[in-house]
C-alpha cells in the first residue's frame, strides 16, 4: 500500500470531492468550521461545494488530501486559526485556549474525513503529521486541534471528524483544556 498526501491545490478539487465522500464531507464540503451558524445554513450544498472550489484556487490550501494507492482516502482541513470564523465563536475554543483568539500565527486542525474504505489504516495519523509540517513550514507558532474522546463517550465514526484526542497525544500534542469530558482542545507549539 502506497500513501501520499498532497496539498489541496485547485488542479485536485475532483479528488477532494471524493475524498469527502463519506460522512457529512459531500453536504458540509468542509465550510462548516468557515461560516457561522447563519451563514453556514443559508448556503445550499452548490453554494458551499462552489466556496470550496474557489478556496482551493486560493494563494494557500485549505487542507491536504491523502491517497492510497493512487485513489483519494482522506481529507484534513489546516489551516490559520483566524480563518475559521466558527472557531473563534465556539465556547468550548474561546474559553479553553490559552493564545489570543487573534494571533495570527495559530494554526487550526479542525477536521478530518476517512473514505470508509480506508479507514483502520492509520490514514488520520498521517494526515495530521502532514498538517503539522505543514503549519510548521508556513510559520505557525502553535497548533491547535478540538478532538473527541471515543474512551469517555462512545461516537460513530462520521462524529470523529475532529479527530481523536489519543491520535494528538501520540503526535505530541498536550491536552490544554478539557471544556466537557469527551471533548479537549489540544495544543502542539512548534517555536517560541
Amino acid at each position: 500500500m502506497t500513501i501520499e498526501i498532497l496539498p489541496a491545490t485547485s488542479d485536485r478539487f475532483d479528488d477532494a470531492e471524493v475524498a469527502l465522500d463519506s460522512g457529512d464531507g459531500p453536504g458540509c464540503q468542509c465550510q462548516w468550521w468557515l461560516l457561522t451558524n447563519a451563514e453556514f445554513e443559508k448556503n445550499s450544498r452548490e453554494q458551499l461545494t462552489e466556496r470550496f472550489r474557489t478556496e482551493m484556487q486560493g494563494e494557500r490550501p485549505p487542507g491536504l488530501i491523502a491517497y492510497v494507492d493512487g485513489e483519494p482516502a482522506g481529507w484534513v482541513r489546516v489551516g490559520l486559526r483566524t480563518d475559521q470564523a466558527r472557531l473563534l465563536r465556539t465556547r468550548d475554543v474561546t474559553t479553553s485556549t490559552a493564545e489570543p483568539l487573534d494571533a495570527d500565527d495559530v494554526w487550526a486542525v479542525s477536521c478530518f474525513v476517512i473514505r470508509t474504505a480506508h479507514r483502520g489504516q492509520g490514514l488520520m495519523k498521517k494526515l495530521l503529521d502532514a498538517a503539522v509540517t505543514t503549519a510548521r513550514d508556513a510559520g505557525a507558532r502553535v497548533v491547535e486541534a478540538y478532538p473527541l474522546d471515543p474512551a469517555v463517550s462512545k461516537r460513530s465514526a462520521n462524529q470523529l471528524y475532529r479527530g481523536t484526542v489519543s491520535v494528538f497525544e501520540d503526535a505530541g500534542f498536550d491536552v490544554v483544556d478539557r471544556p466537557k469530558p469527551d471533548r479537549a482542545l489540544v495544543s502542539l507549539a512548534l517555536r517560541d
